[in-house]
């Protein structure tokens, strides 16, 4: 079965990048997950004339290939670990049995140390694993630790030290035990390539401190969120390109939408109405293009009539400084709000493709469409679209608020 024409040509078609790949027998049992650097040049290898008995015995039972991408070979080895875990594959038993290969501990105490191990004990610890490279491994981490920091000492030190004034790492007297043990719960989500859920429960949180006002807070969490989106991709769930396809699809465009603007409109009582609108390129924000908008037209409260001010303002500078349009507009709000953007947009003589997402039910309006796209939990657009509005909310609110503590404090 290895040699067949199909699997052949899977071989070839591999791409040249960080992943996992994922070895099935005839029957379409996975067999073996593997991670490389390149995708191609690695499962290649094992065809080679130059193998060892065992491994040309699992050669001879591969009648399948599959492989998820990842950002980088750091990530794969996580994915690569979760997988082995959840799948335990026949050719993998060495590694899971060989006590040489590095673990993640993460100890059981008040303020849990996350460390790496070539040992598993009956201490209570949660341990993670094992994995295929120390280095690897040790990279991984540094990156989660930037994000989520944690201790890594044998006892949590009366007095800070290096790591905790970089805020790499609890600070002693300051981070309380429930504030940390959340952020452990995390790591293990990310230890269980669990990002996707990760994600969701992140958003919430963020979502919860922008309504609280504190915007530092959910501007940290939003970061996170980035960071795990990155990792998210290799889960193999749906990649940026699937959710730009499924986007382009739904919506009926003519083009992928690399770069979508989308704009939101925040007031409290008609007081210190603003507009922002956020900037997303190929499915990742564009802070560099971010914009705020002072409402200065509209006394009342009408968020019509202040949307229909900051597409005026927004498109009309782009007309005369001759700058490219986007390739999709996006819009919070209904139908009626859509309706407004599309008469500013025929005002200015430009044709921009637009939607719209009601907050209630999530569903999308789009030109020249009465009834609304109802979005399905499932598919990958409704993950990208969420990430757009929900940024573009979180930016008009702190902006709102800002100039509202301005004013008070001139007060």
């Amino acid at each position: 079965m290895a040699n067949s024409k199909e699997l052949k040509d899977k071989i070839v078609a591999l791409p040249d990048t960080p992943g996992v790949y994922i070895f099935k027998d005839a029957q379409g049992k996975i067999i073996y997950i593997g991670k490389a650097k390149s995708l191609k040049k690695r499962v290649q290898s094992y065809f080679s004339r130059f193998l060892a008995s065992k491994t040309q015995v699992m050669v001879s039972h591969i009648a399948d290939i599959e492989y998820r991408l990842c950002q980088t070979e750091s990530l794969a080895l996580i994915l690569e670990a979760s997988l082995i875990h959840k799948y335990k594959p026949k050719y993998n038993v060495s590694l899971r049995d060989d006590k040489s290969f590095p673990l993640v501990k993460i100890t059981h105490e008040d303020f849990p140390a996350v460390c790496i191990t070539r040992k598993r004990i009956a201490d209570g610890s949660r341990y993670f694993g094992p994995y295929t490279s120390a280095g690897l491994l040790k990279g991984t981490l540094k990156i989660i630790r930037k994000y989520f920091p944690y201790r890594s000492c044998e006892r949590m030190p009366q007095e800070v030290r290096m790591y905790y004034r970089i805020g790499l790492a609890p600070t002693p007297g300051e981070t309380s035990k429930k504030e940390y043990a959340k952020t452990i719960e995390n790591i293990c989500f990310i230890l269980e390539g669990k990002t996707d859920a990760l994600i969701k429960k992140l958003t919430r949180e963020m979502n919860l401190k922008s309504k609280e006002q504190k915007f530092e807070e959910a501007a940290k969490i939003r970061d996170q969120i980035e960071a795990l989106s990155v990792m998210a991709e290799s889960s193999g769930r749906f990649s940026r390109k699937d959710e730009l396809e499924d986007l382009k699809n739904l919506l009926q465009l003519a083009k992928l939408p690399e770069r979508i603007e989308a704009f939101d409109i925040s007031d409290i009582s008609g007081k210190e109405a603003t507009g922002s609108m956020v900037s997303f390129f190929r499915g990742m924000p564009d802070k560099n293009n971010y914009r705020r908008f002072r409402i200065k037209t509209i006394q009342s409260i009408d968020d019509y009539k202040m949307l229909a001010e900051i597409i005026q303002r927004r498109y009309s500078r782009l007309i005369r400084e001759n700058l490219a349009f986007p390739d999709l507009a996006l819009i919070d709000g209904g139908r009626s709000h859509l309706l407004t953007a599309e008469r500013e947009m025929n005002k200015l003589g430009i044709d921009i493709p637009l939607a719209s997402i009601a907050k209630d039910r999530e569903n999308i309006y789009i030109k020249d469409s009465i009834n609304p796209i109802r979005l399905d939990a499932d598919i990958p657009a409704l993950n990208l679209i969420r990430r757009i509005r929900d940024e573009a909310h979180r930016f008009a609110l702190a902006y709102h608020h800002l100039l509202r503590r301005k004013k008070t404090i001139a007060k």
